[in-house]
């Protein structure tokens, strides 16, 4: 991990790093939690119950199915340019060229494996809170997709899984730990200031899911400091992601009061 700022030629100020923090949360969760606040404002005012509106993860753009490939592939693609300016920013010339930022294939069989734990042990409790959340009017009803099926929608979804967890882990814990701990900052006001940052651009899906995320993210957080390695991270939430993704037909038809649909 990255201890804090040294001073000296060719080295980031203080108030550079604060500014490039802030140029690449803007361009990325910082502005996706703005809105999210946005959203639960907007959602608390209205007259129907939290547990009545919807929030659709995966949405047709287009009623043209070819135009609706490429508009979920565009859309993909430049959600990810900010990791690509985070690898950027953290390059290191040798070997591991982001090491800095946790990224390390050497032993990427036992991140997967590590990955796919975390996703069972983060996973199958959320259900729960989100179940929950639902029966106390917390939570909104969650539409993880309202794709047609075309032979394209099952490799979109997983690319949608795979864009959430690059983004989320890559920027929200890699990148964001290393800056803070730039900065100066120590190792749980780091770990508790990228979790609250989790929840509140989760926030739009309502406060079950802020709570779920915080804890989530502190979860993350934490065996990021332990073990320096962001993958088994990626590999959970790519997982979880595509499992709500791709199961959501098969659950919603067999458990739809879930998902507030008429049985």
């Amino acid at each position: 991990m990255a201890g804090p700022l040294e001073t000296g030629p060719g080295r980031p100020t203080r108030a550079r790093l604060r500014a490039e923090i802030a140029i690449v949360l803007g361009l990325s969760l910082g502005a996706s939690a703005v809105y999210s606040v946005l959203s639960i404002a907007n959602r608390l005012t209205r007259d129907e119950a939290l547990s009545q509106q919807t929030a659709t993860l995966n949405s047709s753009l287009s009623d043209r199915p070819v135009f609706d490939l490429i508009y979920q592939l565009v859309g993909i693609a430049v959600d990810l340019v900010p990791v690509a300016l985070v690898a950027y920013l953290l390059w290191n010339e040798a070997r591991p060229h982001l090491g800095r930022l946790g990224v390390d294939f050497s032993r990427a069989g036992r991140d997967v494996l590590g990955g796919a734990g975390l996703a069972l042990a983060i996973g199958i409790p959320g259900i729960g809170l989100y179940l929950v959340g639902k029966a106390l009017d917390l939570t909104v009803t969650v539409v993880p997709t309202d794709l047609a099926a075309q032979w394209w929608t099952v490799p979109v979804l997983l690319l949608s899984a795979l864009r959430a967890g690059v983004t989320e882990e890559v920027i929200v814990v890699a990148y964001l730990f290393v800056r803070l701990r730039d900065l100066g900052w120590r190792t749980w006001p780091i770990i508790v200031a990228a979790a609250l940052l989790r929840g509140s651009y989760h926030l739009y899906q309502g406060f079950g899911a802020f709570v779920g995320n915080v804890v989530m993210g502190l979860v993350f957080g934490w065996l990021y400091t332990r073990t320096g390695r962001v993958l088994p991270l990626v590999v959970a939430h790519l997982l979880m992601d595509a499992a709500v993704f791709v199961g959501y037909p098969w659950a919603a038809t067999t458990f739809p009061a879930a998902f507030g649909l008429p049985s």
